[in-house]
């Protein structure tokens, strides 16, 4: 059973709504903000100001369908922290967007200059980080990732601050359709997504609230009720079960229709919500750089995407804090009397 901190208590009900559903928007998106914008320019590098001014744009537009927003150091922080609603959950990203690509696999690290303890002090309700990983990939790499995430679990813990776990499967050097981009692998198996859910699951790793990707690529998933909705069903069923503690979805770039799917049978399975960007904002993002244009865009079809997702989750998700690896009673502060600030841990 798991027992969480004070801090990661309270961190997790920031997260989430009044009834203890994650309902998360993303915008802590580098290279697929960064990389559009650099093209439209014909520049190697987007301008800072058109990045954050996007970033700030979603602030503005999707936080009151949201339950928490996660942000990243470099724009979101800087240029939209003051827009964020004090009402609405504040996630950070610690991962640096730009990995070390190795025959041997991938190698993650942080943003340089930005730590646990950053975003704790700075008042972040959480610590989102991603990380790559294929059960396959060289020992050197895979060595690196599970060290890598130890370290950040540790620090969260050290810190008392809920540690929400990103994990992406990618191709190897051999695999066809390689790429380093921020997309869903082509041809990924449900073994390999599988497999990498049930290392991190181990209690040595620290994680608190799984960020998953669909074992099943996003296309092919049917949805609950459809034409083969009982074998992807089985899929995210053990998913669920691997990942033993609250979990939500991701959606990596899949189209809308898909996403939606895509959380039919995770609800089924278990999840508590989504942490999600593309899937809401990429279609008003096509339209870079009329800012009227996509302002509107994000105003209406993408709140109302958010609205119907909201509504799927609100009457199927499971609330966070009634996982069953918090016992029968859910999640609760403990000790609950008058020993807590006796027990309760300072930082050193």
């Amino acid at each position: 059973m798991i027992q969480l901190s004070a801090g990661k208590l309270w961190g997790m009900r920031r997260m989430a709504d009044g009834a203890g559903r994650f309902k998360m928007t993303a915008v802590d998106q580098r290279p697929p903000i960064k990389n559009p914008i650099a093209g439209h320019y014909g520049m190697k590098d987007a301008p800072y100001d058109d990045v954050a001014a996007f970033k700030a744009l979603l602030i503005e537009t999707l936080q009151g369908e949201s339950s928490a927003l996660l942000l990243d150091p470099h724009y979101a922080v800087p240029r939209g922290l003051h827009l964020l609603s004090p009402q609405k959950g504040l996630i950070v990203t610690l991962e640096d967007s730009i990995f070390r690509e190795t025959p041997d696999g991938r190698f993650s690290s942080e943003i340089d200059d930005w730590s646990v303890e950053k975003i704790k002090r700075m008042g972040g309700d959480a610590v989102k980080v991603l990380a790559w990983y294929r059960p396959d990939a060289g020992p050197a790499a895979n060595d690196h990732q599970k060290d890598f995430v130890k370290r950040i679990g540790e620090a969260c813990q050290r810190f008392d601050i809920p540690f929400l776990f990103e994990l992406l499967v990618y191709p190897l050097a051999g695999d066809a359709h390689q790429t380093g981009d921020y997309v869903e692998m082509r041809g990924k198996k449900a073994d390999d997504v599988l497999a990498s859910v049930a290392e991190f699951a181990r209690p040595d790793y620290g994680v608190d609230v799984f960020k998953l990707e669909s074992p099943v690529n996003a296309a092919d998933v049917p949805g609950v009720g459809n034409e083969g909705g009982d074998g992807a069903q089985r899929i995210f069923d053990e998913m669920g079960t691997l990942a033993g503690r609250p979990w939500v979805m991701l959606s990596a770039g899949a189209g809308k229709a898909d996403f939606r799917n895509i959380l039919t049978h995770a609800y089924r399975a278990g999840a508590s919500g989504y942490l999600a960007g593309r899937a809401i904002w990429l279609d008003a993002f096509s339209h870079f750089p009329d800012w009227q244009r996509m302002r509107s865009d994000l105003s209406s079809e993408a709140a109302a995407y958010m609205r119907d997702l909201n509504a799927l989750t609100d009457a199927n998700a499971r609330p966070w804090h009634m996982h069953p690896a918090f016992g029968d009673g859910g999640a609760a502060l403990q000790p609950a009397d008058s020993s807590f600030r006796h027990v309760y841990p300072g930082f050193g």
